[in-house]
């Protein structure tokens, strides 16, 4: 797999990187379906046998039993993995979520040394602010940030779901590499509200999570009862309702123009944002389809082709709300 810059600090990564928050439950939740352990490790080696090495986290997940659980599969082979993993939502001592965030200075160092502790590591190669603290300015999260890319246990720093303002203010005080939002033919607020213009002008790189519309562009959801009562997107605007089934129409759509290119709807997904100049970490935890997505790296998609998928769905239109109002409140406007 082609690799890339990511910004303009020094990282570089493969083009496509892999999600791992699908891996383990939140919060008792299960993350598109039930997990396995064995079958996730076994899909994170055969990322790296393809080339994926860069991991994406978060202590979140689980809560810690997800970056736990990258420990066992990185385990005697560190150094041939790139690992982003992210803080914000806070975590008690007992692991136990608090449903608040906090980007204050003290917990900062507090989170960066239990994501070492459960990574099983002494550095980070990217550390991600996972929600803007309302409660604390950026400038403050991130110099305490900065301090630990100092210290040695934090290669590059980043934001998720911030707004230009806030990437500006933060980018100030220490050099950002990446922010992290959702993005796919379904979510395109971040080109819609001028983030992507503010990234590229400062040299930041973009990562784009959930680029397959939380599942919904891989094609496998055409009704409601495709998921499970205890999947978190059951709480999803996008899978509710009158969204839900226009969704569907959406993807018959897509994935009838994919059979036209000999390739699946997840790939013209992947393809799509590639096209875009950004990187695309798709989760999964079956090695199938890890490998499936790192296909899609070599399609080349024409003008002509473009075009039409933008067509199908073109910038601008609704596609449901990608959280619950809890959610979206937690959101950088």
């Amino acid at each position: 797999m082609q690799t890339r810059k990511l910004g303009s600090q020094g990282l570089r990564i493969p083009s496509l990187g892999l999600g791992c928050m699908g891996m383990t439950k939140i919060a008792g939740m299960d993350i598109y379906g039930e997990a396995n352990e064995q079958e996730s490790i076994a899909t994170i080696h055969r990322s790296l046998e393809l080339g994926g090495n860069f991991l994406d986290t978060a202590d979140l997940y689980g809560p810690v039993f997800n970056e736990r659980l990258v420990a066992k599969a990185i385990k005697g082979n560190r150094d041939q993995y790139i690992i982003a993993t992210k803080f914000g939502f806070e975590i008690d001592d007992n692991d136990a979520l608090t449903w608040k965030i906090n980007g204050t200075p003290a917990y900062v160092k507090k989170a960066a040394e239990r994501s070492l502790k459960n990574l099983g590591t002494d550095y980070i190669d990217l550390y991600y602010l996972h929600r803007l603290d309302p409660n604390t300015p950026i400038e403050e999260t991130v110099a305490a940030m900065a301090e630990l890319v100092k210290e040695g246990k934090v290669g590059y720093i980043g934001l998720s779901e911030v707004s230009s303002d806030t990437i500006r203010k933060a980018h100030s005080v220490h050099p950002l590499t990446a922010v992290q939002t959702e993005f796919s033919i379904f979510e395109r607020t971040a080109e819609e509200s001028g983030i992507l213009d503010t990234l590229e002008q400062m040299g930041i790189g973009f990562v784009a999570y959930s680029p397959l519309g939380r599942g919904f562009l891989t094609g496998s959801v055409k009704k409601p009862e495709d998921i499970d009562d205890n999947d978190f997107r059951k709480t999803i605007p996008r899978f509710q309702g009158e969204n839900f089934y226009k969704n569907v129409e959406l993807v018959s759509q897509i994935k009838a123009m994919a059979e036209e290119k000999s390739v699946t709807a997840s790939q013209l997904a992947i393809a799509w944002v590639l096209s875009k100049g950004l990187v695309p970490i798709p989760g999964t935890k079956r090695k199938k389809y890890v490998e499936e997505n790192i296909a899609a790296t070599d399609i080349v998609l024409t003008t002509a082709e473009l075009a039409k998928l933008e067509s199908i769905v073109p910038l601008g239109l609704s596609t449901g709300d990608r959280y619950d109002q809890s959610g979206m409140s937690m959101i950088d406007n």
